[in-house]
């Protein structure tokens, strides 16, 4: 069950949650008409299903994707309508649960791969940028698109400029100019830029790859870049990484894909279908 809270069962049909058998969690945008546009109960929707994933001890891979013709359009216009006239406050409070629902999908533990078709503006760029992974079909167009309006990309910038870098950051806050996905994959944005037909597919593959590993041990490399990718390299991140591979050796999981490769057989995570 979802257990979507109360406040939000009017618009369970924005964000579609999904759980298959081999552990992959699906969350698809489901507002085609408006080129799944967010807003507050969008966005509450997206925190809450990050959260269930995160908590789902099943639950194996995240892939977030879109039905329609776009992946996202960033804020829905009616959404920007009601904030225009919020106080203060109102806006500190609804920014604040952007931010959360952004550092919940940037932080989860568990692999998250963005399947991205069409346009992905504004906070969409955000969640791109939140992914580990992010596959987009050649005809993506991307753009960050907040001084069109007056505004800036506040919540989505800490995890635009990792994704990106600064200097270029610098230049598509500022410009707001379109960019296509084979400029977004050379910026580090996207991992890869295929064809419609190949955008299922590859990330398939991806899936599968994931997979196939030790699960603990994915989480585990993933929080590794985490936590050392902004040490120094000392003798104390060499002691801390010597430690850490060390407790993966004998841990229950690292035992068992040690015993598997040796006797030449599948590990006991693996799928033997």
């Amino acid at each position: 069950m979802n257990d979507i809270p109360s406040s939000l069962t009017t618009h369970s049909e924005d964000v579609l949650y999904a759980l298959d058998s081999r552990g992959v969690a699906t969350i698809t945008l489901n507002r085609p008409e408006v080129h799944n546009a967010f807003d507050d109960k969008t966005i509450a929707l997206l925190t809450h299903y990050f959260k269930q994933v995160a908590r789902d001890e099943n639950a194996r891979v995240l892939v977030l994707q879109s039905n329609g013709k776009s992946f996202c359009a960033g804020a829905d216009l009616n959404w920007m309508k009601r904030m225009a006239s919020f106080s203060y406050e109102e806006n500190v409070e609804d920014a604040n649960a952007l931010a959360n629902m952004l550092h919940t999908l940037y932080t989860l533990p568990k692999p998250t791969i963005a399947k991205i078709q069409g346009a992905a503006f504004g906070g969409a760029v955000g969640l791109v940028s939140c992914c580990d992974i992010a596959i987009a079909s050649r005809l993506s167009k991307f753009c960050l698109s907040e001084v069109k309006l007056g505004l800036i990309p506040a919540t989505i910038s800490p995890y635009v400029i990792d994704a990106i870098g600064d200097r270029v950051a610098r230049r598509y806050f500022m410009t707001a100019e379109v960019f296509s996905a084979r400029r977004a994959r050379r910026l580090g944005l996207v991992s890869e830029a295929v064809t419609e037909e190949e955008l299922t597919s590859t990330v398939d593959t991806l899936v599968k790859q994931i997979i196939n590993n030790g699960p603990v041990a994915v989480a585990a490399a993933k929080q590794l870049v985490f936590d050392i990718k902004d040490e120094p390299l000392d003798e104390e991140l060499i002691e801390k990484t010597s430690l850490r591979i060390a407790t993966t050796r004998v841990s229950e999981e690292g035992q068992e894909g040690l015993a598997a490769f040796l006797e030449k057989r599948q590990p006991a995570w693996r799928d033997k279908s």
